[in-house]
């Protein structure tokens, strides 16, 4: 056999030395020419084949099923079923290596991956994945455990402790917190040099002031088994410095603190914060802004999980977005308002900067400033300078559309609802989508609460609202587009291939059942719960989800590396075999989960 087999090949390129002389003794060359049956329906497969030159095309009756290229290998489920279950037709002509049946299952029997790779679904090829010696550049030591990191002792002291003792043992013991017991309600407090300042400025003496009335609780805890990358989502969400880390028994383990916590991750996330907390200005704001990029690049080759990347994305985008409203906005438009976010920012999916979604709600009764408008126009300007671009169709609080008081806002949205005419499906949409930033979030939640309660089972509603994941084709067009089989473009928009797809009938079905949950994987877990879907498909779409938007923020970093114009598109000569491979098999999700969208809300008879 040649020595030219490609072992850099998934899933070739899991093998040791030994299985790969293995592969080369027992592999032939097989030729096909355009047209000619490679495997039929039905038949016992011999061989598992690895295409050189050429493609072909799986098919089950006049449907396009999938499309292989070289590097590619098919039919693994044949060999691993016995029998065939899909028709391999020559595309054009084929040149292919023919690897033997018995030595597929040598291999299946030495190397645990390589039979992950070839036969499982798509989350344990990524688990499988995951775990590859050659692949430790792509573990995120935000996938460690809390008690990795450095836990500082936890010092414990009774409630009605004076300040002076206390600072006494911050000296003493060279900490700057310490747990307080003794509470009311028996709940555990914490005492930190904030605390402390703010035991001076009370004015009392410090040896009659008890530790216990200024003391913050409750503690915000983990437990000693909990991802760092959890924990460091938890601070930034709660805006805390410290969390106590506690066992399952009840008893604490220690305190994890931010510079600890951030030290161990080495990633400016933190840094980010903490600037943007401190600027006092919009040009400041902006240095902060510059830096997220710079964060997701780095995090994403470090390995970081995609989910956790976008709710870190999401978290310090609404505290700058906070920030930039309170520095834009009077205190008084801020008070009685709420600023919210629409789309992936909504949804805690964005990762690279996209074009802004946002919205206002006034509360009912309060006159806004004569200039709000004006007021307005300035936020979308100024988030266009840190580099959120403005949107096209004007889905922005600079549009009047995208302002009004609860009550009208609750009225416009009922009509989206109940009145579905022109784009009001699509505003309906992008509304379901919406979380607060800044102001008082009651006044959303408002509004949402009273969309939920006139949800209804209107069939053909909901049916013309989830039809739109059908307006981009289906994954076999998607495929021939990739190997340059077809008339169009090459590249790939994997937004409309599969995330669309995805985000929206996901979004429908949790229409359907009323779920308050914003973010894709949580409104996936709650149709799962409520027995929606089935819980291994909510399992693929989460996974499937994940993985497209990993390759598309590779495929806009990428174009920001070499100065063009961020779109995510895929670019094929970029794919290797194994993000080929993957791709396949989210589509093929993608496609699972259209078939129950259509026969779950009738869309066939549209």
């Amino acid at each position: 056999m040649p020595n030219a087999f490609n072992f850099n090949a998934s899933p070739f390129d899991c093998l040791s030395l030994d299985e790969q002389h293995l592969v080369r003794a027992s592999v032939d060359i097989a030729y096909f020419p355009g047209d000619a049956v490679v495997l039929d329906v039905g038949v016992a497969p011999t061989h598992l084949f690895v295409i050189i030159k050429g493609h072909v095309t799986q098919t089950e009756g006049d449907e396009v099923l999938a499309t292989y290229g070289p590097d590619d290998c098919f039919d693994g489920c044949g060999l691993m079923t016995g029998r065939v279950g899909s028709r391999f037709v020559a595309a054009e002509e084929v040149v292919a290596y023919q690897l033997a049946r018995a030595a597929v299952n040598e291999l299946i029997a030495r190397n645990t991956t390589f039979g992950a790779l070839l036969f499982s679904d798509l989350g344990q090829k990524l688990s499988a994945l995951a775990q590859r010696a050659d692949q430790h550049e792509r573990q995120s030591l935000t996938l460690a455990r809390v008690d990795q990191a450095f836990l500082r002792p936890a010092h414990t002291v009774d409630a009605a402790t004076d300040i002076v003792a206390v600072v006494r043992l911050f000296q003493s013991q060279r900490t700057t917190s310490v747990l307080v017991t003794g509470l009311p309600g028996g709940a555990l407090g914490i005492f930190t040099n904030t605390g402390l300042q703010r035991a001076i400025l009370d004015g009392r003496p410090l040896a009659q002031l008890a530790v216990g009335a200024l003391a913050s609780s409750p503690v915000v805890t983990m437990r000693p088994s909990d991802p760092l990358g959890d924990a460091m989502a938890l601070m930034l969400r709660r805006r805390v410095h410290r969390l106590v880390v506690v066992q399952d028994d009840g008893q604490v383990r220690g305190i994890l603190e931010a510079l600890d916590l951030f030290s161990f991750l080495a990633n400016h996330s933190h840094l980010i914060t903490v600037q943007i907390e401190h600027a006092q200005d919009l040009p400041a704001l902006a240095q902060a802004a510059a830096q997220i990029t710079r964060l997701i690049a780095a995090l994403y080759r470090g390995g970081t999980r995609i989910g956790l990347m976008a709710r870190l994305v999401q978290q310090l985008n609404a505290r700058l977005f906070e920030r930039a409203w309170h520095m834009v906005a009077p205190a008084d438009l801020v008070a009685n308002s709420c600023l919210f976010v629409m789309g992936s920012e909504g949804r805690g999916e964005q990762l690279l900067k996209t074009d802004q979604d946002n919205g206002l709600v006034l509360r009912d009764g309060y006159t806004a400033p004569p200039d709000l408008d004006a007021i307005c126009q300035r936020f979308s300007g100024v988030l266009a300078s840190f580099g959120y671009p403005e949107c096209p169709g004007r889905i922005m609080v600079s549009n009047p559309d995208w302002r009004g008081t609860v009550s009208a806002f609750s009225q416009r949205v009922r009509q989206w609802l109940l009145q579905p005419e022109g784009d009001s499906l699509l505003q309906l949409a992008i509304f379901l989508d919406a979380h607060a930033v800044a102001g008082d979030a009651t006044l959303l939640a408002t509004v949402r609460e009273r969309v939920m309660a006139l949800a209804t089972d209107n069939d053909a509603m909901l049916a013309r609202f989830a039809a739109a994941v059908d307006h981009f084709g289906g994954p076999a067009g998607w495929w021939s587009r990739l190997f340059g089989l077809s008339d169009e473009g090459r590249a790939i928009s994997l937004k409309k291939a599969g995330i669309f797809p995805i985000v929206h009938g996901v979004r429908s079905l949790a229409l359907a059942r009323r779920v308050a949950a914003t973010g894709t994987a949580e409104r996936i877990a709650a149709l799962a719960e409520a027995g929606v879907i089935d819980a291994a498909l909510g399992d693929a779409l989460v996974q499937s989800l994940h993985f497209l938007m990993g390759l598309r923020l590779q495929a806009g970093l990428a174009e920001l590396d070499t100065g063009r114009p961020v779109t995510g598109n895929v670019d094929p000569e970029r794919l290797s075999s194994l993000e080929r491979d993957l791709l396949k098999d989210a589509l093929a999700v993608v496609k699972r989960f259209k078939l129950l969208l259509h026969q779950r809300l009738k869309l066939d008879v549209l």
